[in-house]
């Protein structure tokens, strides 16, 4: 990423919210970097240092600010081929990808490029090297966890992803210049606290209500919950050989830019991927005002409108499947007796479910599937899918390729096009998917030809997964 030093200090001395998270500011008279947005007195041009990452700012010696909290600056979302490897990089990295000494080699091999490639791409856009920028994440998330949880310090150090305690404060106070006991207020309890509470920021504007009432149209029962102003539901996170299952709430914050997540405490091994989940669910990474400048008009009746992610592939992947030609309303009641049938319980004593993985949906005969309410033939299309992700022949999540998925997917007899590309849309989170032969697509656009719909899409690219979403809302 070229940063324009001239442009980045206007920016600063404005404190413009659209470049929030976009770079950072280290001060050499302080050694310290700041988000953009940050309240302190403007510093002099002279000792402002621009920067495309917090990482390219902490391996230059500054460190983050205790005013704005560099760890809770929006994300970026990348649609060029450069910014896509190293965006779909990123997801890998905040799901783990370089945890427990994996290779820069192996995550190279994830995303389909060599590890000289992977490293001079991310260079180019991060200003660092993927370790580096693995490295920062991790104590940038501990620096949260110490300040907004009362995790003790241990948990805080693992759920980071260090391997040791002794680790984590050694670096810790060679890059922060400070013990981790020192963002502690009060001492920490001994006992886990039952829920643990976030902040996620994002770029506004944002539609918050219009993501809640498409969520809420196509909430599974037992899975999902959608109130007024919330979103909960269960979900399931494998790592390191076991299951972390719970719950996540996520609602708006009055009178800032985020959105209040709240987890159950079963997940507080593996915060970062929760986290990361929903980042991609609630599409946190987006900028609305490039969105805006693309589609124009379009956008402008509901500013802020965001592409619903997925918490997880394989489930997003059913949905899709199990929607094929039928009401969303009928999809849900199919889903929820899906979930009834092979989900597991969670243990809250509340009725909720877990969705059944792909592993378990694997082992079921289609019959029985069918059962529930579906055509043989796509419960079928259902258990190949669930073969290909339990046997790791079908990757469905952020940091996917998305041209090799979606080729991947329509050899799977009963996945076509429309089906393919919602999946990009939500799971793979492809911002210029397009489903050219959705019925209320055609009909927002007064077409009644796929193809005429595709070549007219070729005015909304980048962002055409956005234009479905606001050709949605307004046949809604």
């Amino acid at each position: 990423m070229t940063l324009d030093a001239d442009s980045c200090y206007r920016a600063l001395a404005t404190r413009d919210a659209r470049f929030d998270g976009r770079f950072f500011v280290g001060v050499s008279s302080t050694r310290i970097y700041c988000r953009p947005v940050c309240t302190v007195r403007v510093p002099r041009r002279e000792n402002c240092h621009f920067f495309p990452s917090a990482a390219a700012a902490e391996i230059e010696g500054y460190r983050p600010c205790l005013r704005c909290r560099p760890e809770l600056a929006p994300g970026l979302a990348g649609v060029d081929a450069r910014a896509r490897l190293a965006q779909a990089t990123v997801d890998l990295i905040e799901n783990g990808a370089l945890d427990d000494g994996a290779s820069l080699e192996s995550l190279a091999a994830r995303v389909g490029v060599t590890s000289r490639h992977l490293r001079r791409v991310f260079m180019a856009e991060f200003g660092v090297a993927p370790v580096d920028y693995a490295q920062t994440q991790r104590l940038l998330l501990a620096k949260r966890l110490l300040t907004d949880t009362a995790l003790p310090v241990t948990d805080v150090a693992l759920s980071s992803g260090f391997r040791s305690l002794r680790r984590f404060n050694a670096l810790f106070k060679a890059r922060y210049r400070m013990a981790p006991s020192r963002l502690r207020k009060d001492a920490a309890p001994k006992a886990l606290p039952d829920t643990l509470d976030f902040e996620l920021a994002y770029r506004p504007p944002y539609a918050f209500d219009a993501m809640l009432d498409f969520l809420r149209d196509r909430a599974i029962d037992g899975v999902e919950q959608v109130l007024a102003q919330a979103y909960r539901r269960t979900l399931a996170i494998e790592h390191r050989g076991e299951t972390h299952a719970g719950w996540i709430e996520v609602r708006r914050t009055p009178r800032r830019a985020a959105l209040a997540v709240s987890l159950s405490s079963s997940f507080a091994q593996v915060v970062p991927f929760a986290l990361a989940r929903v980042r991609h669910a609630f599409d946190l990474s987006c900028n609305p005002l490039e969105i805006e400048a693309v589609l124009g008009s379009m956008a402008t009746t509901h500013p802020g409108l965001r592409v619903p992610g997925a918490f997880d592939g394989f489930e997003l992947a059913v949905r899709a499947i199990v929607g094929q030609q039928i009401t969303v309303r009928a999809a849900r009641t199919v889903l929820g007796r899906i979930a009834r049938e092979l989900g597991t319980p969670l243990a809250t004593g509340d009725r909720a479910l877990l969705f059944p993985v792909a592993s378990a949906v694997a082992a079921v005969p289609p019959d029985r599937i069918a059962a529930v309410g579906m055509p043989l033939s796509r419960a079928r299309t259902i258990v190949a899918l669930a073969h290909a992700v339990a046997h790791e022949d079908l990757a469905l999540g952020p940091g996917s390729d998305v041209e090799a998925t979606i080729a991947r997917l329509v050899e799977i007899p009963g996945i076509g096009a429309w089906t393919a590309q919602y999946i990009a849309m939500r799971a793979l989170r492809w911002p210029d998917a397009f489903p050219a032969t959705d019925l209320v697509v055609l009909k927002a656009m007064n077409e009644t030809r796929a193809p005429r719909a595709l070549a007219r899409s070729e005015a909304w690219r980048p962002w055409r997964a956005y234009a479905v979403m606001h050709l949605w809302k307004g046949a809604s």
